[in-house]
């Protein structure tokens, strides 16, 4: 099972993927493909079952690369709010990304 922490982790990886994407995509074709891709997919297909909420989430603050500050702001919930939140995605994350990898073994 993956850990909370894991996770935190494994999302502060993706959300820097994808702040520095086009550095990313320019290195491709020199460098060859980066292994984050593959955490990434994992993620995306997790959380692609998610409720709108947490997806919308999701996108916002790891694709997009928004703080929970400047989110909280822009949706105009608050800060704690959307902590709540994240903290529920991170939850659903674990859940749903262990159940993809049992559904794999079985």
């Amino acid at each position: 099972m993956l850990s909370l922490a894991t996770i935190r982790n494994d999302l502060k990886d993706i959300r820097y993927y994808y702040s520095r994407k086009e550095v990313f995509d320019k290195a491709e074709y020199s460098v060859g493909k980066t292994s984050i891709l593959v955490k990434i997919k994992k993620y995306n297909d997790a959380v692609c079952s998610a409720p709108p909420r947490l997806y919308d989430l999701y996108v916002s603050l790891y694709l997009q690369n928004n703080t929970q500050d400047s989110l909280s702001e822009r949706l105009g919930y608050t800060f704690e709010h959307i902590s709540r939140l994240n903290t529920q995605l991170i939850k659903f994350l674990q859940k749903n990304i262990v159940n993809e990898e049992e559904n794999k073994n079985v």
